[in-house]
């Protein structure tokens, strides 16, 4: 006899049964929507925020990263099970089935995860109901308002709409009300503070396709204002404020005024431009606008302000000087003058002969102190002499009216801008 040994069976060359077997799939056509032909197909949907990764004021887009889940009925998927339990796949078995073609509503770009494979999972349970859940990053447009930037607060939302099937085929509808939208508790961003998010529903018309429910993600941004007070408000500020030193300076202090005004000037310029480079070019005014055009036309105004004090003071000094009058051919100038006439420097004021001179350095100086020697024993010639010296020491040396008023006037305009502009837009 020939023995004939049984050979135990290997359990892992047991061929296992075909997920398409166990769901039917081959003896149906899963190109037509579930109940096609008859009332729309009810498709619930919940979407769980993981994060908001950027928004961007130039291209007035944001940038959002999210789980999307659809739930809805297809009896063709149906399958028997003894203890109730539902079945779960990837992305492969989603070519072959039908599931609803969600799409975003004004998306710039979007894609879905795939690393290490395709985020996507497909759960169908024994009466046919299924769940199918994307995990997408999408960047959709926000249309955002600058007129109050960056004291602004922007509203934004996600819009989700079948391409397809309009009202009369498909009905979306958000599947927990209100609590379908849940979002990561640790979202932050830098600029902005998240103040909500809320879930609504709408209706979109195409005049070729007819009416689609559209389903609406809303959620509010805060600006935090604080990094535009360091970077904007208060660089501007100091320049206002630095332009204001100019009426103390001695009126005199043609290139330290001069200089200082200029200098404010193009720094205020800079930062305008900074601010202008992160933004759009919008048509509209910008609050930021208003506030740096304002403290620009206080740092330009102290430029004026300065070459008014200069026309004014060299037209009151002739006047002076023509008061005083020529005597024997000569004015009364004080050290300073002298010096900026003859190039000589002199001890005390003296008077100067207008004529040409040979030598004006050695002749002024034996005028200077022959006067003061003719004048030693002579009273009335030096009172005369000493009201004459005070007259230009009056008119050179002390502030023109316009600085003294400008000390006060810009500063206190300056104030109740900023007390309205900060009340108006906060």
């Amino acid at each position: 006899k020939r023995e004939i040994k049984m050979r135990k069976l290997d359990s892992t060359k047991v061929r296992p049964l075909k997920t398409e077997q166990l769901l039917h799939i081959e003896e149906h056509d899963f190109a037509l929507r579930p109940g096609f032909g008859g009332s729309p197909i009810p498709v619930g949907i919940d979407v769980q925020v993981e994060s908001i990764d950027s928004i961007s004021e130039v291209d007035m887009d944001f940038t959002m990263t999210l789980y999307l889940r659809h739930y809805w009925k297809d009896e063709r998927l149906s399958f028997r099970s003894n203890k109730n339990k539902s079945m779960t796949f990837d992305g492969r078995l989603i070519k072959k089935i039908w599931v609803p073609d969600v799409f975003f509503v004004h998306s710039k770009r979007s894609f879905i995860h795939d690393t290490t494979v395709e985020n996507i999972m497909l759960r169908v349970y024994p009466d046919g109901n299924v769940l199918f859940s994307l995990r997408i990053t999408v960047s959709a447009m926000c249309f955002m308002d600058f007129s109050r930037f960056p004291l602004d607060t922007q509203n934004c939302s996600l819009e989700l709409e079948s391409y397809a099937y309009n009202e009369d085929d498909l009905m979306l509808y958000w599947k927990h009300g209100n609590k379908s939208l849940s979002t990561d508790e640790h979202i932050s961003l830098s600029q902005f503070f998240i103040e909500e998010f809320s879930a609504s529903s709408g209706l979109a018309f195409y005049s070729s396709t007819g009416w689609y429910n559209r389903l609406f993600i809303n959620f509010a941004l805060r600006r935090h204002i604080f990094f535009f007070v360091l970077q904007s408000y208060f660089p501007a500020m100091l320049m206002v404020m630095l332009s204001w030193v100019s009426f103390w300076i001695d009126r005199r202090a043609v290139p330290a005024r001069v200089s200082l005004g200029i200098t404010t000037v193009l720094t205020m310029s800079t930062i305008m431009t900074g601010v202008s480079a992160s933004m759009p070019q919008v048509s509209y005014i910008k609050a930021v606008d208003v506030y740096l055009w304002i403290s620009f036309l206080f740092v330009f105004l102290s430029v004026i302000e300065y070459a008014a004090v200069n026309y004014l003071t060299t037209i009151e000094e002739r006047k002076q000087l023509k008061k005083r009058g020529k005597v024997s051919g000569m004015y009364s100038m004080d050290a300073v003058q002298a010096m900026a006439f003859d190039g000589c420097f002199h001890d005390t004021d003296v008077d100067m002969d207008l004529t040409p001179f040979p030598d004006p350095c050695e002749e002024n100086e034996t005028r200077a102190s022959q006067t003061n020697i003719s004048n030693t024993d002579t009273p009335r010639l030096k009172r005369k002499r000493s009201l004459k010296g005070n007259v230009g020491r009056i008119i050179l040396q002390n502030n023109h009216v316009i600085d003294t008023y400008s000390r006060i006037i810009f500063p206190s305009v300056y104030i109740v801008f900023n007390f309205f502009y900060w009340g108006l837009y906060i």
